[in-house]
Order: C-alpha cells, then sequence, then structure tokens
C-alpha cells in the first residue's frame, strides 16, 4: 500500500497535544475527566493520574481522581491506571488474551479470586493469601476478564474486589482500545500497539487488519505508521497557540513510549536518556509544546 500523507514531526506533536488536550485545559467536569482519560491515566506512582488530570482540566482539585465516573484497574501491561468507568470493557476486555492457555490462566485465576473474595473488599496481599496465590502479582492476571477493580491511594497495598463482568464483546472491546491508541499515540504501527496494551504482537496486527478501511497508511520522520482516517483533518490543520508550561507526571501518555517512537518526542539521544532512564522515568517538563527537561519529587522537595 502506498501512503498518501507525509506527517512531519510538527504534524505529529501538535496533533497529539490537541488529541491530548495539552495546548489548552478544558472545563471541569465528568466529559473532561473521560477525556483525558482516553488512553487511560497510569497510575503507578503516587497520584500521577492526578497530576495527568491536571495538566488536561482546568479546575483540578485534590481529589478529581476519585471521581464516581472514573476508576482504578490494573490495565495496560498489567501497570495501575484510572479510566473512566464507563471505559472499564475496554481496557479490560481489550486486553484478554488470544492464546488458548493464557485465557485460560486468566479465567482460572479470576474464578480463584472471586471465591476467594467472596463478595467482601480485601487488601491484595489478603486476597493472595485467601486463594494460596504464589504471589500477589498473580492477581493481576484477573484484570482483563474484566471482574476485578482496585482502589490504591499510593502507599501500602491496593484493595482489591469484584464488579459485574462488562458487557462487551473482547474483539469489539479489542478495537476499540486500538482506536483509541491511535488517537493519543498515533501515528503507529500494530507492533506498538500490542506492547502499549501488553498483549502479543499477532494480536496486536490482528486488531489493526480488523480496522481496515478505517485506518490511513501515512509516513512519519521514523518509517511508515497508521493513523486515524478520521483524524487525518486534524493532523492537516495548522497548530493553534500552545501552552507555556506543563509538568506530566511519570507515565503519561505524552511520553509513554518505546523504542524509535521515542525520537520524534525527543530527537537528541541525551536527552532521550535523561527522560527514559533504566529505572523509574522522571516526569517530563512540556514547554511551548516541546519536551525541554524532566523534573523529580521528594517529599517538598521539587527538582527540575
Amino acid at each position: 500500500m502506498t501512503t498518501s500523507l507525509n506527517l512531519t514531526r510538527s504534524q505529529i506533536l501538535a496533533f497529539r497535544r490537541r488529541a491530548a488536550a495539552l495546548d489548552e485545559r478544558m472545563p471541569r467536569g465528568r466529559r473532561a475527566l473521560r477525556r483525558a482519560a482516553w488512553a487511560g491515566l497510569q497510575d503507578s506512582m503516587p497520584r500521577a493520574a492526578l497530576l495527568s488530570i491536571h495538566a488536561r482540566m482546568a479546575g483540578t482539585e485534590a481529589e478529581s481522581w476519585e471521581d464516581p465516573s472514573l476508576l482504578q484497574v490494573w490495565g495496560p501491561r498489567f501497570s495501575a491506571y484510572v479510566v473512566a468507568k464507563r471505559d472499564l470493557a475496554v481496557f479490560t476486555l481489550g486486553r484478554l488474551p488470544d492464546e488458548a492457555g493464557s485465557l485460560k490462566r486468566t479465567l482460572d485465576i479470576a474464578a480463584r479470586l472471586r471465591a476467594a473474595l467472596a463478595g467482601s473488599r480485601m487488601t491484595q496481599g489478603a486476597a493472595a493469601r485467601a486463594m494460596r496465590a504464589k504471589h500477589g502479582n498473580q492477581l493481576r492476571y484477573a484484570a482483563p476478564t474484566g471482574t476485578v477493580v482496585i482502589r490504591w491511594d499510593g502507599s501500602h497495598q491496593p484493595d482489591v474486589w469484584n464488579v459485574p463482568a462488562p458487557e462487551l464483546d473482547p474483539h469489539k472491546a479489542r478495537l476499540e482500545l486500538a482506536r483509541r491508541y491511535l488517537h493519543v499515540f498515533g501515528p503507529a504501527t500494530p507492533e506498538a500497539f500490542a506492547r502499549w496494551a501488553g498483549i502479543g504482537p499477532s494480536s496486536g496486527i490482528g486488531a489493526f487488519e480488523r480496522l481496515g478501511k478505517s485506518l490511513t497508511l501515512v509516513r512519519t520522520p521514523i518509517g511508515e505508521a497508521w493513523i486515524l482516517s478520521r483524524d487525518e483533518s486534524l493532523f492537516r490543520a495548522a497548530p493553534g497557540p500552545t501552552a507555556t508550561a506543563r509538568l506530566l507526571p511519570s507515565g503519561d501518555t505524552w511520553f509513554l513510549l518505546q523504542g524509535a517512537d521515542r525520537e520524534i518526542l525527543v530527537p537528541n539521544e541525551r536527552q532521550r536518556r535523561a527522560l527514559w532512564t533504566s529505572r523509574v522515568w522522571p516526569g517530563a517538563l512540556l514547554v511551548e509544546g516541546e519536551t525541554v527537561g524532566t523534573w523529580r519529587r521528594a517529599q517538598h522537595v521539587l527538582t527540575i
């Protein structure tokens, strides 16, 4: 297939900022919260999701991440995520394994966890002991069934409990997850989608194939990739005013990238090493649309 659109780095970054509401904060409300969490809000670092919301929504308060329209799950790559409650199926069933062996393990662990919880709410450790799991992290493998949610306040162990299984076909959930990924991270490849979602490469390729004509192949500075066809006009649009500055937490979707995709965001290799460290990533400093630095916080001390 030949590409019909050549995208520059500036066009790609302008699109991503617009899609992520990083140029201008959205008015406070549940619509803004859902849009901020369109590809999920990673919450593996204490209150990272809240900081991501703050970068996107005006009037963010300390309790905004606990809005009744949101919930916490073990999402992509089994990391803690805040997602819109109505999108639970997308971030859980959308990652349900395709391989028979992996699917059986997921369903078995979910069944054992349900029996151990028996309708109650437990800490992860207590639930693991009740179901005689080898390790507490084993519980995370039940998350793709959509029947397990968590509550982690940034310290200690998360609480775990069951919810009714979402009523959505897993294949449809997978396609919606791919669409969400492309709208926030695009242009992208099926392999990059698979890595982000924590699914097998063949599953990522299969999802893109099923999306078919709803995708457009484009050329980027790092090679060919795909976008949602309905997003093409947004890529072609002239960029608007950028925000003066944003502090983005570790794991924010703006820089939750792997491999060559990082070169688009940060062309300088030395600066890439400073942002994507071999251990815990720092936060990113966004100034007038460009990623120009990192930041860390220790207690009440913020270092930029």
